[in-house]
């Protein structure tokens, strides 16, 4: 009997960097594309000017999120705008299906106080049941690993109460802009590799359904082009566990937004990472 699935997917947006106009054309041709249920977003912009009359690209006065959400008839739950010089940054969970704020919380900093990196979760009311969906996005310099396992670990931590029950509870999903590579510690905390927090551990699953390296961060996107550290999986799809077997299996996994996207004869390419989908088991 094949699975009925959940397809979600995690996508950095790149804020306004670059030519976003044009890009947030692509962008919504690449969503569309996916066709996702729920999508968890990072780098979502805001701004605190007057209303523009694009409602495509939403120069002014606008919120990325519920654009994409207006154009995709999708619900839109997001981290709250914190603005800065008129323009705010933050996550956010679009859904098929209408959704409750769960969390709006601050990950830790360097020195283990709240800092400015946010999660936002959402849980959504699917045909299966109230179903939690998060959206993230770790600090990303290459040398705040340390920081990036305090926000790990966080997440796990705030994973016990978000997911309700493990043996009846649909699983917490995780999508986000982790800034890490597979054999990362802070990976390695989420995935069980190492020490991390009793009673969760998440799955990776591009590791357990996809094909390849599943580079998110490169493969000639010219806006990475004079990255130091290019070709690597920075993005990522997590499952919670223990889960009931076997829903939230990943079943396949692959790419978007991995390409340029024609924008009125002009060849864009939507971000600068490529988004990560996935179809996961539900229940019957």
């Amino acid at each position: 009997m094949v699975a009925m699935t959940l397809r979600v997917a995690t996508w950095n947006l790149w804020w306004r960097f670059g030519p976003h106009e044009q890009r947030q054309h692509a962008i919504v041709d690449t969503l569309r594309s996916i066709d996702a249920d729920v999508l968890c977003l990072q780098e979502v912009w805001s701004t605190d000017d007057e209303p523009g009359s694009d409602e495509a690209t939403g120069n002014r006065g606008d919120d990325q999120a519920e654009i994409l959400g207006g154009l995709l008839g999708m619900a839109v739950t997001r981290t709250a705008p914190i603005f800065f010089d008129g323009h705010a940054f933050g996550n956010a969970v679009l859904s098929r299906w209408s959704a409750d704020l769960v969390a709006d919380d601050r990950l830790p900093g360097p020195d283990g106080t709240p800092g400015h990196r946010r999660v936002v979760v959402a849980r959504v009311q699917t045909p299966w049941g109230p179903w939690p969906f998060a959206s993230t996005h770790l600090d990303h310099r290459f040398d705040a690993s340390a920081t990036r396992q305090l926000q790990a670990a966080a997440l796990l931590e705030s994973a016990l109460p978000w997911r309700g029950d493990p043996a009846s509870d649909l699983p917490l999903v995780i999508g986000g802009d982790f800034n890490a590579v597979p054999d990362s510690d802070e990976i390695r905390l989420l995935t069980g590799r190492r020490a991390g927090v009793d009673g969760v551990v998440m799955t990776d699953a591009w590791e357990v359904a996809g094909s390849g390296p599943g580079v998110t961060w490169g493969g000639g996107n010219p806006y990475v082009a004079d990255s130091a550290w290019p070709e690597r999986r920075l993005d990522y799809l997590l499952v919670s566990w223990p889960r009931p077997k076997p829903v939230g299996n990943p079943v396949q996994t692959w790419l978007a937004g991995d390409g340029p996207v024609d924008v009125d004869g002009v060849a864009v390419w939507p971000s600068d990472h490529a988004a990560v989908v996935a179809d996961l088991v539900t229940p019957a």
